[in-house]
C-alpha cells in the first residue's frame, strides 16, 4: 500500500476545506435567502418577481455557476503552489 506524503496530506486538506467553504456559502445563498428569508424579500420586487422567489429559482443557480469558476481558479493555483497541475498538450 502506498503512503501519503506530509505534502499529498497538506495538499487535500486545503482542497476538502475549499470544498466545504464553498458549499457552505451555496447553502446560504440557497437555504437562508430562498427559504428562511422568503417571506421578508417577498415584498421586494426584483425584475417583476419577488426577490425571494428569484433566489429560489435563478439566484442559487447563479451563485453555484460562479461557485464552480471559484473553484476551479482556486484549484489552479492550489495545484500550482504544490506543482500538481496538469500538463498541457500543445500542437507539435
Amino acid at each position: 500500500m502506498k503512503q501519503i506524503s506530509k505534502a499529498q496530506m497538506a495538499y487535500w486538506r486545503k482542497n476538502i476545506g475549499l470544498i466545504r467553504k464553498l458549499l457552505i456559502v451555496w447553502a446560504l445563498v440557497s437555504y437562508g435567502a430562498a427559504i428562511i428569508l422568503a417571506k421578508p424579500l417577498a415584498g421586494i420586487q426584483f425584475f417583476g418577481l419577488p426577490l425571494s422567489f428569484w433566489f429560489a429559482q435563478q439566484g442559487s443557480i447563479l451563485i453555484f455557476t460562479c461557485l464552480i469558476f471559484i473553484y476551479a481558479i482556486r484549484m489552479d493555483k492550489l495545484d500550482k503552489e504544490y506543482d500538481v497541475q496538469e500538463e498541457r498538450l500543445r500542437d507539435k
